[in-house]
This record gives structure tokens, sequence and C-alpha cells, in this order.
């Protein structure tokens, strides 16, 4: 049914319910707009329903599962057992808390909330449809966050049962034996070391030459060790060329081979949803990848304004939420601009990774003379009560002493993403970080560690 081609009133709709979404929504509402949110699928988008959260929480099931084997040297005999039928149980009722805060949240702001798929008809207008029913929304404003999906390969097309994709994976009900992730960026490194904690025998085959390729090599190189020594198997600079009954047959620079498999995640990438929401009819713009061109303020046209995963930049949630405020902001008729020195970027495996800023060589691309100090976690007091030495902070800065950079490889380091980034974004020096007092034992106080060295003047290390 069609309810008419008269629209009704608006003042500012939000498209997408995801961190970014509902971000925007409640800043707007708290500035005193009067706030439709359309969400086509659950609040929370993504992240909060198939990405972020329930990634984590299995990453955490899988730790536990794993712990026997790392406090057996503490006296401590354990045995587990894993139920992946309770797990899955567990990981929707951790989603199921979540979203419904968030729609307790925008509930008590004041945010209507539509159910539905928006398109837009005009620059002014969109059309929501849920099932057979349409109804048209006349907008002043509008804030698309309708986030991104999975990236399908051709020659291996999902079919929800052996071939998958990250979603599927997370709330399994039965362990695969034999588990090929196709592609080695942080949801394939992530899957990897969860799944092969809880048993399952893991390959990742990627077609660049390393793994992590958005990150530092050097990062790179320690998280491959990391996995190699979970039993995980490494094809890289391979390619999939396709599953057939006897596994996933590849190609690389040694040949064709076939890899066992009884399931197969495809986890290569993700896609705007820039598509799906009609946006150039709104009169935006989208470049080459798909993703729509905003100005500082996230604009896109004179009343529409674009977040998250549709804009350039990582396709990370936090970006999301950040860039909600300053659309919300603008929409409202104030200054903002998004234009952050750095967002950080955290890989939750086994070592954890955390980069924010510039490394070593990124300076040097950018035509900055800078100097480094690591400190290793072998000299931490808190790492030692952990169990677990492996890994380094780093601290890079410039000529002038100000910090530039800030990454870590090791266990809990996702944790210091923090400080980190207040220290880049202010720029604080390396005295600042070295003359602040840090809570000891913490593993955050490695970061004072590494500045001090840089300094000049280490106290736990040589």
């Amino acid at each position: 049914m069609v309810v008419g081609e008269v629209a009704s009133p608006v003042d500012l709709l939000v498209i997408g319910g995801g961190p970014g979404g509902y971000a925007a929504a409640l800043h707007a509402a708290r500035l005193g707009r009067e706030v439709t949110l359309v969400e086509s699928e659950s609040l929370g988008g993504a992240c909060l329903n198939v990405g972020c959260i329930p990634s984590k929480a299995l990453i955490e099931v899988a730790d536990a599962v794993a712990a026997p084997g790392r406090v057996a040297a503490w006296g401590v005999r354990a045995t587990t057992e894993v139920d992946m039928v309770g797990v899955s149980d567990h990981l929707t009722a951790v989603v199921g808390d979540l979203t419904s805060g968030v729609a307790g949240l925008l509930e008590r702001a004041g945010v209507r909330v539509i159910p539905g798929t928006a398109r837009f008809s005009r620059p002014n207008r969109v059309a929501v449809e849920q099932d057979a029913l349409v109804e048209h929304l006349e907008f002043r404003h509008a804030i698309v966050a309708t986030g991104s999906r999975p990236i399908e390969l051709p020659g291996l097309p999902l079919d929800g049962e052996r071939v998958v994709g990250s979603a599927e994976l997370l709330f399994t009900t039965e362990l695969p034996g034999e588990l090929v992730l196709v592609g080695g960026g942080y949801i394939g490194v992530e899957l990897a070391c969860a799944f092969a904690k809880l048993g399952s025998r893991v390959t990742i085959v990627e077609v660049e030459d390393r793994l992590l390729p958005g990150f530092g090599k050097r990062i790179g190189r320690a998280v491959e060790r990391g996995l190699r020594n979970l039993g995980v198997g490494l094809c890289l600079a391979h390619r999939a060329v396709e599953a057939n009954e006897d596994g996933l047959a590849i190609t690389g620079p040694g040949g064709d081979l076939v890899l066992p498999a009884d399931r197969i995640g495809v986890v290569v990438g993700r896609r705007p949803n820039s598509d799906t929401v009609g946006i150039t009819e709104a009169g935006a713009t989208l470049d080459e990848r798909g993703l729509v061109v905003v100005d500082s303020q996230r604009r896109a046209t004179d009343r529409v304004f674009a977040i998250g995963d549709l804009t350039d930049g990582p396709a990370l949630a936090h970006k999301a939420t950040a860039e909600a405020e300053v659309a919300a902001e603008a929409a409202c008729g104030r200054p903002a601009a998004f234009d952050p020195t750095c967002i950080p970027m955290i890989v939750f495996g086994d070592p954890q990774v955390l980069s924010v800023g510039l490394d070593r060589d990124a300076a040097a691309a950018a035509g900055i003379v800078a100097a480094s100090s690591r400190f290793p976690f072998a000299a931490s007091g808190r790492a030692r009560t952990l169990g677990d030495t492996e890994g380094y902070v780093e601290v890079v800065a410039d000529e002038e002493g100000t910090v530039i950079g800030v990454h870590a490889v090791g266990a809990h380091v996702a944790e210091l993403a923090g400080e980190a980034a207040l220290a880049v974004e202010t720029a604080a020096t390396v005295e600042d970080l070295a003359g602040t007092i840090h809570a000891h034992p913490t593993m955050g106080e490695s970061i004072m560690e590494a500045a001090l060295g840089l300094a000049g003047r280490p106290v736990h290390r040589a």
C-alpha cells in the first residue's frame, strides 16, 4: 500500500540507527531539534549487532577457553569445555541488552523512530518503505548514516552455510573443524585468534604479502608471529579462486592449491551503503569508491549531511560517533568541523594492536624527522603479573619533542588508546608524558616509560 504522494514534514531526519546515526539523533535532540530516525534493521547498526560488540564478546569467550594453558605455570590446573549454542546465546544477550539501551536513550530524548528503508526521491524528500507500506517524509535537514556492508567476491558467493560472512561466523552454533578466512585485515585477524582458541584449525588467505595492510609493517610482523604461535596457517600473497568439494582453491607465487575447509569466511572489507539510500538524488556527489563527498562539517548538500562509513576515512564506529556530533552541530547552525589529528585504530587479536598517529616510516614519508623509543613489556611489572610479557609500547616524536604517534603490540594494549589519542590530539610533548605520574603497576605506565626513554632518562630499561 502506498500512503499517497503527500509528504509528512519532519524537522531533522536521521537515516540509519548505527553508532553514527543514533549519536547524531541524540545530539540534535539535545540541541532542541525534533528528530525522526529511520532504521531498516536493528538499532545499533552492524557494529553493535553483528560486528564490534559480538566479536569482542566472542574473543572474551575464546580467551576464557584458552586460559588453562596460560595459567598452568602459575600452579592453576583447569579444564574448559565449549558449548557453542550457549556461546551464541550469550552473544545474543549482550547485543540485546545494548540495543535495548540505545532504544531507551532515543525514547527518553524524544526521538521518533520509524522502522523501514529510506531512499531519497528529491533533494528534501525521502520515501520510507516498510513491507508494502510507503511513507513520504519532507525534511529541513537530514543526516545520513547508512553505514557499509561486507564486500563479496565474484568467485566466492556467500551461501549462508559453507561460505559465509563474519556475522554468520560470530553467531555459529557449531564449531568448524577447518576454517579458512579470506582476508587478513583486522576482522580476519580477530576471528582467526578467536576460533583458533576455541579449537578450530584456522587458515588465513590474504592477497597482500602481509597481514593488516593498513598498519605499520612492524605491527604486521608481530601479529603474524602471534597467529603462528596459535597454530593459524597463513597464505600471504595468495588469492581465493573458488570453493569446491575439497575446500577452497587458492593461487599464489607457489602455484595453485586447495585448502581443506568446512567453512569459509569471506572478510575482505566493506563497501559504503551510498547506493541503497540513493543519496545522489538529493544532489550529493560520490567518488570513485562510492563514498559521499563532504566538507569539514560533513555537509554533502545544503541540507544533507553524511557521516560514518559513507565518507572517507577508516570505517570505525568511533569515527562515526565523532562525526555525528559535528554534523548535528552544523545542522543546528553552530560552528563545527571534523578535523582530527588522529583516529585511533585497534585490533583485538593475540597480541592486541594499538596504532595512533604516525610511526617512524609514515613520518619519514611525510618529510618529518622523527625519533622513537620502545618500552618492552618484558620490563613491565604489570605485564609480568598478567603472565604475558610479549610486545611493547612505542612513542614517536618530532624534532620539537611533540608526540606524533603511539603504537603498541601486546596484551590489553587496546585499553591504552584513549591516552595515546589524547597525547597526539593535544600535541603533548615527550616531557608531558614522561612527567605525568602514572599508577603502578598498570599497563598505562608503559607509555610513560617509553617517553622517559625518548627523553634520555629511562628507568626500567637500559
